[in-house]
């Protein structure tokens, strides 16, 4: 029999990347993505580190489990583990050594080509442990890491979701579902469904601290279709301060009737004033946006002039906040509340952003949050409310 092949959800991103970063629900196939990587790994580099909650985990999840390294070679040329040397050495010669989170320190002096750290929200000291593994990640001329685990909304995730270099995949438990029991999905989907807990486990979305404004089951449940047509379409902006710092916020959203509905999600990071004004734009044309929507806190004019240069095929409009971002939201919470926004697609990052808006628990700008609130209040809450009309 031979072994199995990664579905296209467990497969590396295209390049650039320094971290592969996976979140997933239960089950959705984080290990053996995992392993397949590092299996890959092994055929091109010698110096690898396998790391995870404990010496315990590494050795029944990430080499023995079902998903785990062993599991992906035919039994006469599986990897040899070494216990007393914690490491687990390859046909190739590739050497695997194996790291415990609790203890950080063991991973000053090893240096490698790759690292996997796995469930990297359940290590006791996840920070400080990333940051001596990656001391260690200086062979060759490309050393890469991969982060498999199920997200938890804190503060050193955040900070690594946010890092220059890392590149987020993302899965539900339901991408694996052909891999799992039956009724493992619908039983667990019947009780607990619409939660915080699902949103988080299964969903393999990082959910809203206490005091979040937006709540897990009012988002699952937000999901729908577009409708044929649309009274008004706005295309949201909310410029970042520098062109290396903050992403770009760039949301479309649409009303038709007393519903609001979530279009796309065009947020990007490090651009230069004229090209996150061009996607902008562009996003308008496609979208056939009746007005761009900016905020004009960081700018000012600079803003109505780029976007002015890019030859929006609509008018701009620039909005400034009087009120903290929280106050600003409150009314867009409650319209998601009433059942009257539907998402019309898959924004996992957005709606991470959403559930941690006014929790405290996010240490980078919600661009794509702002501008989805920018948005919706000029549609649904403010003055710009006028029937869009076609001319035949």
């Amino acid at each position: 029999m031979l072994p199995p092949v990664p579905a296209e959800h467990q497969t590396p991103p295209p390049d650039p990347w320094t971290t592969w970063l996976f979140l997933g629900g239960r089950g959705a196939g984080k290990t053996f993505a995992g392993a397949a990587w590092i299996a890959d790994q092994a055929t091109r580099h010698g110096h690898l580190a396998l790391v995870g909650p404990t010496f315990h985990d590494v050795r029944e999840v990430m080499i023995e489990g079902p998903s785990g390294l062993k599991s992906l070679y035919l039994p006469g040329d599986r990897p040899h583990w070494q216990p007393s040397r914690r490491r687990l050495v390859f046909g190739t010669g590739a050497v695997a050594q194996v790291f415990s989170a609790e203890d950080p320190d063991s991973l000053r002096g090893p240096q490698f080509h790759a690292a996997w750290a796995d469930e990297f929200c359940a290590w006791p000291k996840p920070a400080e442990t990333l940051a001596m593994l990656r001391f260690g990640l200086r062979l060759g001329q490309d050393p890469r890491l991969m982060v498999t685990t199920t997200p938890r909304p804190i503060r050193a995730l955040r900070t690594l979701v946010a890092e220059a270099g890392t590149v987020v995949s993302r899965a539900a438990t339901a991408a694996n579902e052909t891999n799992l029991a039956p009724a493992f999905l619908a039983t667990l989907q019947s009780l607990y469904g619409g939660t915080r807990l699902a949103a988080q486990e299964l969903d393999g979305l990082i959910v809203e601290g206490e005091g979040g404004l937006f709540r897990a089951e009012d988002l699952a449940r937000c999901r729908g279709a577009p409708p044929a047509a649309f009274e008004r379409v706005v295309v949201a902006v909310d410029p970042p301060a520098t062109a290396t710092g903050d992403a770009c916020g760039i949301v479309v959203c649409g009303r038709a009737g007393e519903r609001a509905f979530v279009l796309a999600d065009r947020t990007a990071r490090g651009l230069s004033p004229n090209a996150w004004a061009r996607r902008a734009v562009e996003a308008a044309v496609l979208w056939r946006a009746d007005a761009l929507v900016a905020e004009a806190n960081q700018g000012g004019d600079m803003v109505r002039s780029v976007l002015a240069q890019a030859d929006p095929p609509c008018g701009v409009k620039l909005v400034r906040a009087s009120l903290g971002k929280r106050a600003r939201a409150e009314p867009v919470a409650a319209l998601y509340e009433q059942g009257r926004v539907v998402h019309c697609g898959a924004f996992a990052a957005l709606e991470e952003e959403l559930m941690a808006l006014g929790s405290g628990d996010l240490d980078h700008s919600p661009d794509r949050a702002d501008a989805l609130v920018w948005a919706l209040t000029d549609l649904m809450l403010g003055a710009g409310r006028r029937p869009r009309l076609s001319v035949l």
